[in-house]
């Protein structure tokens, strides 16, 4: 069965993915937000050129209508002074196409609809009796006015624009008028053409049954398209803008309603034009971001370092909680923030506490608890130091003597005070280097570093006499036995030394109790009798 093993994750890993994270997310964002902005940006400011060049040129035609509006009624003015004079009405329609190029052609038309004079004279249709839709309303109406878009006898497209003549009597006389061509050149063509832009933009003009009246493609002059507004949104507002769908492209769109002929001039750009430097704007975004990113992530690694780095050493030190030196390279971490000095201070705390608990536990197991003293355990740890320091030492076994009879007579709570007291005893008389254990029962050790036998020997006889001149109540005087023996690096073991102490305990013993003997030689005489 394959186990997965999982990566390590350490803070410092978790705050660089979190860094760079929050960084990507943030990088993303900005750009989305100013791809949102600039595409509206985009969008609105177009919609709003396009509206406002829709207007233009829809105030350029209504100037241009008026205009021609006015040539017109002044020579309908210099015609009704003298309508019978067939030279000046020639002159007149003559001077009109010829002066200003508003007119593709221009006729006098009397009350008859037959035309007096028209210009050019090549149209060949004087005297003769117009009946077109635009010169019947002409006449009807008897007022200035700009026709319908009509197809006239030539089959041209064209717009005809009249004003009334009356003589000085106020009688009606007929009119004069001049023809807009629209699919042919004409100035209406050359006042929308001049105004093209060259960013994708182009215009078209619609009458109001939404019928071209001009158009970049003279293939759609004249026929009917779907209407960008309703009928009632044309009467509400003169301009506008709004975005459409034409023939499956999506378009911006700006319009404008020429006043006196109501027509709509309509500014088209696609949105995917409008929005072709989209891509390159946030191109450059994203390269002047990056530098920025990149140098906040290293910031971010850098800060990651430093805030992981005290929990780090922290953690390695928290698995070395029991060695010694542990609390003082912990005190010399620098935990420079207020979560890593307090865990730095609860763990000193804990250590603390620990090393005090094992410093306690390691005393009672190697203590004994009945008098203090070292045991065994503590025993073989001493030897083990002195082992590895090469230390030569001599050791004292001592016994009690007679001690079961203490305990058959006394009682054992009596003895257990016999053995306290010969503890104490032991203790008091030791130096400072020396080590004094209860070996078990009623037997000790002495451990007599850098100590010659002579000098063991000197320092048993004054323990063996202040503890048989001491009285204990109750029992009275008691004496004890003694066993020296030698340890040296160089000669035998520890355990080899502590067999010849026992052994010359026991000589002594047998040699009748209360005296000292050196393993090795005869047993000293006590000096008290035995």
């Amino acid at each position: 069965m394959l186990m997965r093993i999982r990566p390590k994750t350490d803070l410092r890993t978790l705050i660089t993915l979190l860094a760079i994270t929050s960084i990507v997310i943030t990088l993303a964002n900005a750009l989305y937000a100013t791809w949102r902005v600039q595409r509206m940006v985009l969008i609105e400011s177009t919609l709003e050129a396009n509206r406002a060049y829709a207007t233009k040129l829809a105030a350029t035609t209504e100037v241009f209508f008026q205009l021609a509006q006015s040539q017109l009624h002044y020579s309908a003015t210099q015609l009704g002074k003298d309508f019978d004079n067939t030279e000046l009405a020639q002159q007149e329609v003559n001077r009109l196409r010829e002066q200003t190029s508003s007119f593709n052609s221009v006729a006098v038309v009397n009350t008859d609809g037959v035309v007096k004079a028209i210009s050019p004279e090549s149209l060949m249709l004087k005297g003769m009796k117009l009946t077109s839709q635009a010169s019947r309303e002409a006449l009807a109406k008897r007022q200035p006015m700009v026709s319908k878009p009509t197809l006239s006898a030539a089959n041209n497209l064209l717009v005809f624009v009249s004003w009334p003549i009356w003589s000085k009597e106020g009688r009606y006389l007929g009119y004069v008028g001049g023809t807009i061509y629209l699919k042919k050149k004409s100035i209406l063509n050359e006042l929308l053409g001049e105004q093209y832009y060259r960013d994708g933009t182009h215009v078209y003009v619609l009458d109001r049954n939404n019928q071209v009246l001009y158009h970049q493609n003279n293939q759609l002059i004249g026929k009917s398209v779907p209407g960008i507004i309703s009928e009632s949104q044309r009467q509400e507002q003169t301009n506008g803008s709004l975005q459409l769908t034409e023939e499956g492209t999506a378009k911006l769109a700006g319009y404008a309603i020429v006043p006196t002929t109501g027509w709509m001039v309509v500014a088209l750009k696609p949105t995917d034009v409008t929005l072709a430097p989209l891509s390159g704007l946030l191109l450059k975004v994203l390269k002047n971001s990056v530098p920025f990113a990149l140098l906040t992530l290293l910031v971010a690694v850098i800060l990651a370092r430093l805030i992981a780095l005290p929990l780090w050493q922290l953690a390695r030190k928290a698995s070395q909680m029991d060695t010694q030196s542990v609390s003082g390279e912990i005190g010399g971490i620098r935990a420079w923030y207020f979560e890593a000095a307090q865990v730095k201070r609860a763990m000193l705390t804990g250590i603390s506490l620990v090393q005090d608990k094992i410093g306690r536990l390691k005393s009672e197991v190697q203590t004994d608890p009945l008098t203090s003293l070292l045991n065994r355990r503590g025993l073989s740890a001493v030897l083990d130091y002195f082992n590895a320091m090469r230390q030569p030492f001599a050791v004292l076994a001592l016994d009690i003597d007679h001690f079961k009879r203490v305990n058959d007579n006394f009682g054992h709570d009596v003895g257990d005070e016999v053995i306290k007291k010969i503890a104490q005893a032991l203790s008091h008389s030791a130096r400072a280097t020396d080590v004094v254990c209860r070996n078990g029962g009623e037997e000790f050790l002495m451990l007599l570093p850098g100590t010659t036998a002579e000098e063991a020997r000197i320092i048993a006889e004054r323990l063996r006499n202040n503890i048989a001149d001491s009285r204990i109540e109750t029992v009275g005087n008691i004496t004890i036995s003694v066993g020296i023996a030698l340890w040296q690096p160089e000669n035998g073991t520890q355990e080899q030394s502590l067999k010849q102490a026992d052994a010359a305990l026991y000589q002594a013993k047998n040699a009748g109790r209360n005296c000292v003997m050196i393993a090795g030689q005869d047993a000293l005489v006590s000096s008290i009798t035995r």
